[in-house]
């Protein structure tokens, strides 16, 4: 019994010290572990390498923004160019050479009893609209005989007018009422008499008319 006992004791003994050795190494493991740590965290310094530990913030990625594209004026591109707006120019006043003025009237005989009516007709000759005084304040109509003019609208005309009209290219415009002459002689001083010498049948008598700058051909007729 004693024997058995003795022995008992040496394994436990050995089994302490061979655990008591085990654990003074893994302490000693454990030690140079850490000491070797914080020499690599002396050294090395990691922290400097975190983007926000230093107190400034990361640099941000920049992205170039999507480049606006302008259509060209030429190419094949898709881009439709953008309309214009587009206005009518307003006509010009006709030019001269582009009027052509006819004397009118609505007979070339007339009896003892008929007075002549007269009028004008206007055709923009021209290539392009215009714009041009029509009114009584640039008309005139002018009957004579040979050299002897024997009667002038303009010598008793009364209240004168402007009237503007446009005239389309190819356009002819007429008086919208005639004049009626009552075939006596004219002056601009004898507008209010009574009586007025006639003017003599049997004679041919021309008419012409103006507009402004524009003369008519003389139109003949006879009493």
């Amino acid at each position: 019994m004693s024997a058995k006992r003795r022995s008992s004791k040496v394994v436990y003994r050995r089994r302490r010290l061979a655990v008591g050795c085990l654990t003074l190494i893994l302490l000693a493991a454990v030690v140079i572990g850490i000491v070797f740590g914080i020499r690599w965290l002396i050294t090395e310094k990691p922290w400097e390498n975190l983007p926000f530990v230093s107190g400034e913030p990361a640099a941000e990625e920049t992205v170039d923004p999507t480049p606006t594209v302008y259509p060209t004026a030429r190419g094949g591109g898709d881009a439709e160019p953008t309309p214009e707006a587009t206005e009518e120019p307003e006509p010009e006043a006709c030019a001269a050479g582009a009027l052509e003025l006819a004397a009118v009237t609505n007979k070339t005989e007339y009896g003892a009893d008929d007075d002549p009516k007269l009028a004008m007709s206007l055709t923009n000759v021209g290539g392009v609209d215009c714009v041009v005084n029509v009114g009584t304040t640039v008309q005139r109509f002018e009957i004579s005989s040979g050299a002897d003019v024997r009667w002038r609208s303009s010598d008793c005309q009364a209240d004168p007018t402007d009237q503007w009209v446009t005239l389309e290219a190819g356009q002819t415009v007429k008086s919208e009422e005639a004049l009626v002459w009552d075939r006596t002689r004219s002056y601009d001083n004898t507008c209010d008499a009574d009586e007025r010498p006639s003017a003599p049948a049997g004679a041919t008598y021309n008419l012409t008319v103006t507009l402004g700058e524009v003369s008519s051909e003389p139109r003949s007729f006879t009493l």
